[in-house]
């Protein structure tokens, strides 16, 4: 199903708009004497869900977007870590979220307020438990005269975004009023957005608040095209009806489209630009959707840079380059966008800036306006990941003479061999060249003479058939033989609602599997 927002001419009538200028959001008379910090969403990318960007803040309130692929039990410990006094339930999530508040009665945990955001074209009367109200009535109940409550400092918290939980337990990080407006502005650059710019939602808004767009297009007075959920088919044909301008996604998505079938593309009679990020894209996807019509820019962050923190600008020497060489150029995670202050490859121990060589690695680190406050409620978790004056990302990367980045790992995924260092990053996007492979992971295997060795978890691409020794020598082909991998296993990889891998998950897999030798 599609849903078409166009928040650009809403805000432009702001004064008179009950929907964003109600006070609490229209709570009764009873509960407007309250002051409610946090308010929860569990949703996906529905209008409501757009909508309440833009109400909370304007109540002085923080919003707190739960992922909408939570199971109850997860619900209710953000619930309660995040103390949120309000919920908005999507209906089709409304399941979870009762179940999330039943464990918080269990616990003697006073339960949030639950506004249900009823389905779009439902006019039958629904009952409500005490304590629960329908979105669009209680949207009635506000005041048109109500004046925004803005907040007194511009670091004041905007809003909580909860990390995917890909390598431990989700953590809490605030976001400033200051940071969210200055990576607004900043993704709306880096996107080429002019003004009235159609977007098409395949970014979750709960993930980073939709990369920050979902305040950047409402400044540019676009329209939003919201799918419930996203598949190539729904993709095309949302482009071709609505003139899509700009869009977002992950890798994961860019390479569900360049392997969607052919009765599920459609001509592209303009270039679409496409904005991806979330883990390092093989080059081979990036090339492949050029060719459908895709116009890609590289970004890279991570949750706690509200999304984009670095993007790969284009250097117009590159374009004499054959394609292979330019989407391999484009893979780079390139340099910091115009709402840093700086970004850099250093030591994680000595702290000092490794040199531009495109060989030495470091970690990435960052700083500036568009860093995240810190972790709620966790000031241990947020002077680590701020020791020595930067925020430290967890991120491998290597920088090359031109000042650009590129990611080479995590640092809890690099494979140590025999005393060399193999960045899983390289073995996978070998592993992508070959033909048959749809998707890659690679993660150390424990072995008793090495140490580690890469282990691949391989999906294949629908009608193909390779075995294990085969992959192998490709990789052995097109690598140094210490770097390919000594085991290979097929199989459906774990991915966060975001679509990054879990390898957490598969490294438990490959430890399981016990010593090679």
């Amino acid at each position: 199903m599609v849903l078409i927002s166009t928040p650009g001419v809403k805000l432009m009538n702001v004064v008179s708009s009950s929907l964003l200028l109600c006070p609490s959001w229209g709570l009764p008379v009873a509960m407007r004497s309250k002051l409610f910090k946090q308010v929860a969403t569990l949703a996906p990318n529905i209008p409501a869900m757009y909508e309440l960007h833009f109400a909370v803040p304007m109540a002085g309130a923080v919003l707190c977007t739960l992922n909408a692929r939570l199971d109850s039990a997860m619900v209710s410990v953000l619930l309660t870590h995040s103390e949120a006094k309000i919920v908005f339930v999507d209906y089709k999530l409304l399941d979870i979220a009762r179940g999330a508040l039943d464990l918080l009665a269990k616990t003697n945990t006073k339960p949030p307020i639950l506004i249900l955001i009823s389905k779009w074209d439902d006019s039958s009367p629904t009952s409500f438990e005490p304590g629960t109200y329908e979105y669009e009535s209680f949207l009635e109940t506000g005041h048109i005269g109500f004046e925004i409550r803005r907040p007194k400092s511009e670091w004041d918290p905007i809003s909580v975004n909860y990390t995917s939980g890909t390598t431990s337990r989700p953590k809490g990080v605030v976001y400033s009023h200051r940071g969210a407006y200055l990576n607004s502005l900043a993704t709306v650059f880096l996107h080429g957005m002019h003004s009235m710019p159609v977007y098409l939602w395949t970014v979750p808004m709960f993930h980073c608040n939709g990369w920050c767009l979902t305040w950047g297009v409402a400044a540019q007075g676009g329209t939003n095209i919201c799918l419930r959920s996203v598949s190539p088919k729904e993709i095309f044909e949302n482009i071709v009806l609505h003139s899509v301008t700009h869009m977002g996604g992950a890798p994961t998505v860019l390479n569900m489209i360049v392997n969607s079938p052919v009765s599920d593309q459609k001509p592209l009679s303009h270039k679409v630009e496409i904005m991806t990020g979330g883990s390092p894209p093989p080059p081979q996807i990036l090339f492949k959707m050029e060719e459908l019509g895709f116009s890609v820019n590289h970004l890279y962050g991570l949750t706690e840079t509200y999304g984009p923190g670095t993007y790969c600008a284009w250097k117009p020497e590159w374009d004499s380059l054959l394609p292979d060489e330019q989407s391999k150029l484009k893979a780079r995670q390139g340099m910091q966008h115009l709402g840093l202050e700086e970004v850099d490859i250093r030591d994680p121990v000595t702290m000092e800036s490794v040199p531009a060589d495109g060989k030495t690695m470091g970690e990435i680190m960052f700083r500036g306006n568009t860093v995240m406050s810190g972790y709620l409620k966790d000031l241990q978790a947020t002077e680590k990941a701020f020791s020595g004056g930067w925020f430290r990302s967890g991120d491998l990367a290597v920088k090359h003479p031109d000042g650009y980045i590129e990611v080479k790992d995590r640092l809890k995924d690099i494979i140590i061999s025999g005393g060399e260092n193999i960045s899983t990053v390289e073995v996978e996007t070998v592993l992508y060249g070959h033909p048959a492979v749809l998707e890659a992971a690679v993660v150390a295997r424990p072995d008793n003479h090495w140490g580690q060795t890469p282990c691949a978890f391989v999906k294949l691409k629908e009608g193909f058939a390779v075995d294990a020794q085969e992959l192998i020598r490709f990789c052995r082909d097109h690598l140094p033989h210490y770097m390919a991998p000594r085991t290979v296993i097929f199989a459906e990889l774990p991915r966060t609602s975001t679509g990054k891998i879990q390898k957490f998950i598969l490294r438990e897999k490959a430890k399981a599997l016990g010593s090679l030798f």
